[in-house]
């Protein structure tokens, strides 16, 4: 995939929106000559961004990797890690009550003793579990973009979040949670940009191949209409078997499969996020018949539409 715009981006940002990946400003860390610190496991995404200073990243299954001032890393399934001046310094485990009180206040989480040397931005992302489209869940457990990446907006942004938090004005937390959401499709820009060949096939694979993404495309422009793998074939000029053999080398599934999760998915959103009929819903998810749709829904979610709206709305109640 090569850098700039491309209709690649716009399909990132659809699955990024319906599965609901929304950033928060976590604490800011400051730490001194020496320090460290363990995070046990969070269920959203971890990012740190340097600022100034330095600092050793440990993540269980990999080797120390050292963090320099304009370094940012993504820890997308929340793993388990530390942080700390040297690999190996002695990492206790970070107080759970004083983080959580910093990531709401946008606080200070001071490490170490003496003169601070180290600033470190932190975030975290959470998506929504009723999407099982997901773009976090599909990366490397570490995603490490170095400052030094060919001139990319990522430390602009490092920056401009930064100033925020050191003069805070009005409406700063929407600014700031903005800039969050922002970092990430700026990661994501660059990751995408610079990462080897995948070696499975995954969704993700599809943001690399033309053909891959116009045909994602068309389907997520209307996910109602009648696509079958030969009409979508037909739409895209390739034949039928062509585009069966692409999608599965590429996506690691059949057109029909992923037309089918991903309407299932735009149904869970509306049946737990409105007061749509259930014609209504199926209408917009491209089923003719309730009946059709609920099969459908059922054979995907473990429950049918009716009952899943109840136990999602029970949950987020």
């Amino acid at each position: 995939m090569t850098g700039g715009y491309s209709e690649g981006m716009d399909l990132l940002a659809d699955v990024l929106a319906v599965s609901g990946v929304r950033g928060t400003l976590g604490a800011r860390i400051e730490a001194t000559a020496t320090w460290g610190v363990w995070w046990t496991d969070n269920p959203g995404a971890a990012f740190y961004a340097v600022t100034s200073g330095t600092a050793w990243l440990g993540v269980p299954g990999h080797d120390p990797r050292q963090l320099m001032p304009g370094d940012v890393v993504l820890l997308p399934t929340g793993v388990g890690h530390t942080l700390t001046s040297y690999p190996g310094a002695p990492a206790p485990l970070c107080d759970s009550s004083t983080a959580a009180h910093a990531r709401r206040t946008g606080g200070v989480l001071r490490f170490g003793d003496g003169d601070v040397q180290t600033h470190i931005l932190g975030a975290a992302y959470r998506h929504d579990p009723a999407v099982s489209t997901q773009v976090l869940e599909l990366l490397p457990e570490v995603v490490h973009i170095r400052a030094d990446n060919g001139g990319t907006c990522l430390d602009d942004t490092v920056r401009l979040l930064a100033r925020e938090l050191a003069h805070p004005q009005i409406a700063a937390s929407v600014v700031m949670n903005s800039l969050v959401d922002i970092l990430l499709v700026q990661l994501l820009r660059v990751w995408l940009a610079t990462r080897p060949a995948p070696s499975e096939p995954s969704w993700l694979g599809v943001l690399g191949d033309p053909l891959m993404t116009e045909a994602l495309t068309l389907v997520h422009a209307d996910p109602a209409a009648p696509w079958t793998t030969t009409a979508l074939a037909a739409r895209l000029n390739v034949s039928k078997a062509t585009l069966a053999r692409r999608f599965q080398s590429v996506a690691g599934e059949t057109p029909a499969a992923y037309l089918t999760r991903w309407r299932m998915d735009l149904a869970a959103v509306r049946l737990r996020d409105g007061d749509e009929p259930l014609e209504a819903v199926a209408a917009a998810v491209g089923y003719s018949s309730v009946y059709a749709f609920s099969r459908a829904f059922s054979r995907a979610r473990g429950a049918a539409p009716g009952r899943f709206r109840a136990a999602a709305r029970a949950v987020a109640a």
